[in-house]
């Protein structure tokens, strides 16, 4: 049963703060929050990511280029452009590498505003911190796994982030439903986005970037992701744009 927890809470943790802070707020600057906040939030992605942590900056700077250039040979990640996901998302590993490292000479436009801690992700990202938290992982499983099929669990938890990706940018862009007709092959992949926190709507959101708001074009599309920044919201912890929340 722990093994399973576990494995809930860094599924959901993770995969929050890559939606809210790297996605929402990185990528898209739905909300703003102060300096405080901001570094907080980059250390509590390197607590939920693990031996997964993704840089605010590479992930802002790429996801806008994905959106730029969707489904063409310059985006980051299609399944239009690659025979199968692994190679998908091997290209992506790579592109998110050379941004985050500054090894590509990148238009102001992607850069502009997207937050980056040069000192912190360099820890983050490192080979001692993934290592790190990979034998953390290992130990813990040592301890609490009970019968020998939950270590089949440790592989997804070393890799939680890709796994989310490719969910999104393979199958997000091959199966489900469309709300809008759009220039590219985006789709809602789940009627009730119990799995991915409202990043599986991504036909609304391509339509609707800059929606802080994946879901709400149905009456069965809740996202999950939304309603806690409408909590935070209040808390004033983050402030919501205007622009973001305006119905369309």
């Amino acid at each position: 049963m722990a093994i399973l927890i576990f494995m809930l809470v860094l599924w959901y943790t993770g995969l929050f703060f890559q939606s809210f802070f790297l996605h929402r707020y990185a990528a898209h600057q739905t909300f703003t929050m102060s300096n405080f906040t901001e570094k907080a939030c980059f250390f509590l992605t390197w607590v939920c990511q693990g031996s997964n942590y993704l840089s605010a900056y590479g992930y802002g700077v790429m996801h806008r280029m994905h959106h730029a250039f969707v489904d063409t040979e310059k985006d980051p990640h299609s399944p239009k452009y690659d025979n199968n996901m692994f190679s998908m998302m091997w290209r992506t590993k790579n592109i998110y590498q050379d941004i985050n490292n500054e090894r590509i000479l990148l238009d102001s436009k992607f850069t502009k505003n997207t937050p980056q801690w040069k000192s912190f992700d360099a820890f983050a990202s490192s080979n001692f911190s993934r290592i790190a938290w990979g034998l953390g992982y290992t130990v813990f499983f040592y301890f609490f796994a009970s019968v020998w099929w939950h270590w089949l669990f440790l592989p997804v938890a070393f890799f939680m982030a890709p796994i989310h990706g490719v969910i999104i940018n393979w199958f997000g862009h091959i199966i489900g439903y469309t709300n809008f007709k759009v220039d590219n092959t985006s789709k809602n992949l789940l009627p009730i986005d119990f799995l991915m926190m409202g990043e599986s709507y991504h036909n609304n959101h391509h339509k609707h970037s800059g929606r802080a708001n994946f879901g709400g074009v149905r009456w069965h599309e809740i996202d999950p992701t939304y309603y806690i920044m409408l909590v935070l919201d209040k808390l004033r912890i983050i402030k919501l744009k205007k622009s973001a929340v305006r119905v369309k």
